[in-house]
């Protein structure tokens, strides 16, 4: 009988102290091919067991040292080439499972939650995340990183790709909880936004004064519970995004349209991986396409309704990271004279959302690359920010511009708004691109949120370390 060759160097194994019959074990339970699903549900399920028992043996991520990191690196690889072997096979299979053969739409948070039941360590349970809740972002064991695979395996096939694309459109069930008692009143507040309905224009405003109006986990939800009310609701033809005032002494008393992802959440791992891509496909994406029917096709510009309404933004003092990328999803964009633009990618080392997809339409692909990657400050009044914002105008007069943009649009009524959108995206971004875009993401942007490159970054520009959450 042929003895069979080990795949994997276990010496750094050895070197952390775990046993060598527990090394052997683990090498004999991986699966090195696919067969059916039920079979490959519970060997590979039992190989991912394996792998988490040996990561147990060692110190916390925190305490580990380079043998201890050396070994979870040779665990961790192994287990995720199981992980995209296993997916690569039955990702359809398993998504079919998950939402009753794509008969229910399932959010990616609840979709992600009830894999982790279906097929067991494919992604981590809600108990072993919760295990890490307190823990800053560098002493995590990047657990996230296996939803990552899971969710861009989920995008990578046509198929349920796209019916989770039409899922992540669908309005909120907390927008049509609190849609009567808006119509009533005009307005409603939720942890980090507000909306508040003027007229025939509804005005979105960031709320989150202590963070310059920064996003994370406590204003996503509220956010995006304030676009879906505002394509709910009939009486509105246009919607506007503001940022509200702050409480920083150096802007006392201003509105900052908003500074992107809140690095001190993320440097005191307080922002969930999952949260990027319910932010993109979720609340972005409604800005970029409106929101979808239920029961319904999906909504890829060939088939399947959408409910679509302009969108203008109005940015004061700077629109930095994600709300520069929001920029770059809407319709109209007003900029206060002395306002700018950055995308600080590299230096907060992450992706920028969908940007690398849609700056290059607006500025080009050089400039895009020199905003991304060379942190290119970009002056609203200057050429190149001209290309994103539509108007300048100078300090104190936004409220004016506001009102004469709303009344512009609004006045012949907006019946073509939805289906000028339609025509634009279909040559710049029809749904099968964002869905393959995203795939990548989900993969790239797992690892670099768990990269020690981000958290050095954070505490070299940001000072995050002294910063309180």
């Amino acid at each position: 009988m042929a003895v069979r060759e080990p795949r994997w160097d276990t010496r750094p194994l050895a070197a952390a102290g775990i046993a060598a019959k527990d090394i052997n074990a683990w090498l004999k339970a991986e699966p090195l091919r696919t067969r059916s699903f039920a079979a490959d549900c519970k060997a590979y399920s039992a190989f991912w067991r394996k792998s988490t028992a040996l990561l147990a043996q060692l110190p916390p991520p925190a305490r580990r040292q380079d043998r201890d990191r050396s070994a979870a690196i040779t665990i961790d690889f192994a287990a995720r080439d199981a992980r995209a072997r296993f997916l690569y096979a039955h990702a359809d299979a398993v998504y079919d499972k998950l939402t009753a053969k794509r008969t229910r739409h399932v959010r990616i948070e609840e979709l992600a939650a009830a894999a982790a039941k279906l097929v067991p360590n494919l992604v981590p349970s809600h108990k072993q995340i919760a295990a890490e809740d307190g823990l800053k972002q560098s002493e995590k064991a990047g657990l996230e990183i296996d939803q990552g695979l899971f969710v861009s395996a989920m995008l990578r096939s046509r198929q349920s790709g796209t019916h989770l694309c039409h899922a992540m459109l669908l309005p909120r069930q907390e927008a049509y909880n609190a849609l009567p008692r808006y119509l009533k009143s005009d307005k409603a507040e939720f942890p980090g936004a507000s909306i508040e309905r003027r007229g025939k224009a509804a005005i979105l405003t960031y709320r989150n004064p202590r963070f310059l109006n920064a996003e994370d986990q406590t204003t996503l939800d509220g956010f995006e519970t304030c676009v879906d009310l505002a394509l709910l609701d009939g009486r509105v033809e246009v919607a506007v995004l503001r940022g509200g005032i702050v409480e920083n002494p150096k802007y006392a008393g201003r509105r900052l349209f908003g500074s992107g992802i809140n690095l001190t959440h993320l440097y005191h791992g307080r922002i969930p991986f999952l949260w990027y891509l319910t932010r993109d496909l979720g609340y972005v994406n409604k800005l970029y396409r409106g929101i979808a029917v239920p029961h319904d096709a999906p909504p890829d510009e060939f088939g399947g309704q959408t409910i679509e309404k302009p969108f203008i933004a109005a940015v004061e003092g700077f629109a930095i990271g994600g709300h520069c990328q929001v920029l770059l999803a809407v319709d109209y964009v007003i900029a206060e004279k002395t306002a700018f633009m950055t995308l600080p990618a590299r230096k907060e080392g992450i992706i920028p959302g969908a940007a690398n997809m849609r700056l290059p339409r607006a500025v080009g692909d050089r400039v895009a690359r020199q905003a991304i990657q060379y942190e290119r400050r970009l002056e609203c009044d200057s050429p190149e920010g001209r290309l994103i914002c539509d108007e300048i105008v100078e300090a104190g007069a936004m409220d004016a511009a506001i009102e004469r943009v709303v009344k512009g649009l609004t006045s012949s009524g907006v019946v073509s708004a939805a289906s000028n959108r339609r025509a634009f995206r279909i040559t710049q971004e029809p749904l099968d691109m964002f869905r393959n875009y995203f795939s990548v993401y989900a993969r790239e942007q797992a690892y670099c949120h768990f990269s020690p490159a981000l958290i050095s970054n954070l505490e070299r520009y940001w000072d995050a370390a002294n910063r309180k959450p």
